[in-house]
């Protein structure tokens, strides 16, 4: 009895939406075929999508398939000679840096000029590549020292897609100091070096908003990884982007890559064993050219 109950049910069901079907006009309405009733029904809203920077073929630009947890339409990646910044359209500056430091066959001089890449959506960039004040410098991500084998390569690293505000005292200090190993390693043996920013969120320091388009970052972390298999090691640091940090406190700044990827989400290509180990400083050899 149920069985035929439940038959009964559904075959009314059906019915009713055979009976109901019929395609819409142009204003979403249509004559029921049962009732003969004219009606209308809400048209679904259409899909939006997220506001994209326009996509074009610009060599060394490519945009990014990101973890569905960091999606952004507007980050792109941008491919110079030597090194790879990932940019933030939204922010007008970069998030990570990536280069290979190898032994150092070259001297040529840092460019002074700082300059927009032409390459990239203005929307994408800061306003221009003035001088910041209030005590910070252009700061780069990737060191023109660490490509001074190419005089192209070095004047790229000057691009400011590879600049942010760094205080001057951590630019030259603690930031320096992480540049100076890998100048100093480089010699020994061939560097991977991952980096990238870690914006915060301190209003109080956002200077150049109005004058550049870009808020200061909170802090600056980097990953030097050489040798493989056993022979792995890694060193990594988050270094705040103030006054406080000076060359002097730069070994206060090591942390293990493992709180490096619980802070930023990235994932760090190193074995599990370096990933977990808190690196002593690496002492920078006697008779290091820094130059």
């Amino acid at each position: 009895m149920f069985k035929l109950f439940l038959y009964s049910f559904l075959l009314l069901c059906s019915f009713e939406l055979h009976a109901h079907a019929g395609g819409l006009n142009k204003e979403g309405c249509h004559t029921n075929s049962k009732t003969k009733d004219y009606h209308c029904h809400k048209k679904k809203p259409p899909k939006t999508l997220a506001p994209q920077v326009k996509k074009e073929n610009i060599k060394g630009v490519s945009f990014l398939d990101l973890k569905p947890e960091s999606v952004s339409t507007n980050l792109m990646r941008l491919d110079y000679e030597g090194f790879t910044v990932w940019l933030d359209c939204s922010k007008r500056g970069a998030v990570k840096f990536q280069y290979n430091a190898q032994r150092d066959t070259g001297n040529f001089k840092r460019s002074s000029t700082f300059k927009l890449d032409p390459k990239v959506p203005e929307e994408c960039q800061q306003l221009n590549g003035k001088t910041y004040g209030k005590n910070y410098d252009r700061g780069h991500l990737v060191p023109a020292n660490h490509l001074d084998h190419s005089k192209s390569a070095i004047k790229m690293t000057n691009t400011m897609t590879n600049i942010l505000p760094q205080a001057a005292n951590m630019n030259r200090g603690a930031w320096l100091m992480t540049e100076e190993v890998t100048e100093c390693y480089r010699d020994i043996d061939e560097l991977l070096v991952v980096g990238g920013v870690i914006w915060g969120n301190d209003p109080s320091n956002d200077y150049f908003v109005k004058s550049h388009g870009v808020k200061t970052p909170g802090a600056f972390w980097k990953v030097i990884i050489r040798g493989v298999g056993s022979n792995e090691r890694a060193i990594a640091w988050i270094v705040p982007n103030s006054a406080e940090a000076t060359r002097k406190k730069t070994d206060d700044y090591i942390v293990s890559i493992e709180e490096i990827e619980r802070v930023t989400g990235e994932v760090i290509p190193v074995a599990g064993f370096t990933k977990y180990d808190k690196s002593n400083p690496w002492v920078i050899p006697r008779g290091c050219n820094k130059g």
